[in-house]
């Protein structure tokens, strides 16, 4: 198994820190990262782990899930002070930005929610590179679903499947079977082999219609919809199961700070 933080602070401070060899910085230093917005917490656990493993000393760090405000600590570590100094940037950027992805989830989720109390906001494949592990940890942080965590977990035919595949025959499978229809033709054609059938590209009043007809099909039928800007999951909402979506990957990350006191 990759240690992901082992890469990420690799990578920006492959040998020494120069800037701390110059001062001649030493002996031990506390270092607390905080936020100067509201958000919600994701992923300083795991980053709490790692420092542990390194020697440092937790002070404190908040929950997945757990909100702050302005001014409150995600997380509070002490010991060598040249390794805080170290880790420092890598471990704001990474917070700021599995923050943003847990809030941006949490606010999706409140806003499908009012319209639908069942609906359940799940996020794509379309992750980061070598970041997936934690994007998928930070999306349920903010109450939202993974779509598909890999190729390898779920079954998913898509329309490029159905045009390579042509006509499908009998299926059958250990997993649920989506499947995402190029017509409506194909939508009544195969539903009777669907667990969940995602309806991309179709405007609401066309779900409204098409739904009720595909679910008297098949009553076990789920709907899902993607393709569509988190600015329209209310219109959305009231017509489908589950909306699959990419945003909160990409979400602008939050406003925080870091400072480091000698102890």
């Amino acid at each position: 198994m990759i240690d992901l933080f082992e890469l990420y602070f690799y990578e920006d401070c492959p040998y020494q820190d120069e800037s701390a060899e110059l001062l001649k910085l030493e002996g031990r230093g506390k270092m607390r990262i905080i936020s100067r917005e509201s958000g919600i917490c994701a992923c300083a656990g795991d980053l709490a782990d790692y420092y542990e493993r390194k020697g440092l000393k937790i002070r404190n760090y908040l929950r997945d899930g757990k909100a702050f405000e302005p001014g409150g600590s995600v997380l509070e570590a002490e010991g060598d002070i040249k390794l805080l100094f170290r880790f420092w940037r890598v471990s704001q950027t990474f917070l700021t930005i599995m923050c943003a992805i847990a809030t941006e989830t949490a606010s999706m989720v409140s806003a499908g929610r009012k319209a639908n109390p069942d609906l359940v906001i799940a996020t794509s494949r379309k992750t980061h590179p070598g970041s997936r592990v934690f994007e998928l940890k930070a999306v349920r942080a903010g109450g939202g679903d993974i779509h598909r965590n890999s190729l390898s977990d779920s079954i998913q035919i898509s329309q490029n499947h159905l045009e390579v595949a042509g006509e499908l025959g009998k299926l059958r499978a250990m997993k649920k079977i989506e499947i995402e229809p190029r017509t409506r033709d194909e939508a009544f054609k195969y539903v009777g082999m669907s667990d969940i059938m995602l309806l991309d590209h179709l405007s609401p009043k066309e779900l409204q219609e098409l739904g009720p007809e595909l679910k008297k099909l098949n009553p076990k039928l789920e709907l899902a919809v993607g393709g569509i800007k988190a600015s329209m999951i209310p219109e959305y909402a009231p017509f489908v199961d589950i909306i699959v979506i990419s945003a909160p990957y990409y979400a602008n990350p939050l406003d925080f700070t870091t400072n480091i006191e000698r102890i």
